[in-house]
């Protein structure tokens, strides 16, 4: 009897084990879970927000503007404006205006801005401000004839010329160039 009673002692007791240890790794996976899904939040990048702007001007003439902040090799952020203007339902330019910091950039006039595809494919675009540019730091390029040529699924790189014979790079991302497709056909 006293053996039997042993036995089943020892068999609750590997059984609560058994359970302990089952609720436990249940207890530990779950918190894995967790932090994957918190620490998931905060490694993806944010979700793309369109920043189309849309501004009545004049009766009749509307001007729509996409607006970013890019970083160029260096780490110095430029503003990426592309912008056209709409009177009478006709746009005549698309342009692409990119303002540096005063000081920091000055942009080499009259040269094109030179925009490289994935492919290697090199794009050149019109420089707008050739005779006389509003400062040193902005340039400003009419785009509206290459840029059905981008490619939306891959970023592109910009050259922009600067004084002294050098560029700047500054990369693209597709979505950016998304949204100019967008601007380009509303």
């Amino acid at each position: 009897m006293a053996q039997s009673k042993l036995k089943s002692s020892n068999s609750t007791i590997v059984i609560w084990c058994g359970m302990r240890r089952w609720l436990s790794r249940l207890l530990l996976l779950g918190a894995f879970v967790l932090l994957m899904f918190i620490g998931w939040g905060s490694v993806t990048p944010p979700s793309a927000v369109a920043s189309i702007r849309q501004i009545e001007e004049a009766p009749g003439q509307m001007l729509y503007q996409s607006r970013h902040t890019l970083q160029d090799e260096t780490g110095q952020s430029w503003q990426i404006v592309l912008f056209k203007r709409v009177k009478a339902g006709e746009a005549k330019d698309i342009s692409l205006r990119l303002v540096g910091f005063p000081g920091v950039a000055e942009f080499a006039h009259p040269q094109p801005l030179k925009i490289t595809t994935n492919t290697g494919k090199v794009l050149k675009a019109e420089d707008l401000f050739a005779d006389q540019s509003p400062a040193a730091n902005v340039g400003e390029y009419n785009i509206k004839d290459v840029l059905s040529e981008l490619p939306m699924s891959i970023g592109v790189t910009l050259s922009l010329p600067m004084k002294g014979d050098r560029t700047t790079s500054l990369s693209v991302p597709s979505v950016v160039i998304l949204e100019w497709q967008t601007v380009a056909t509303e």
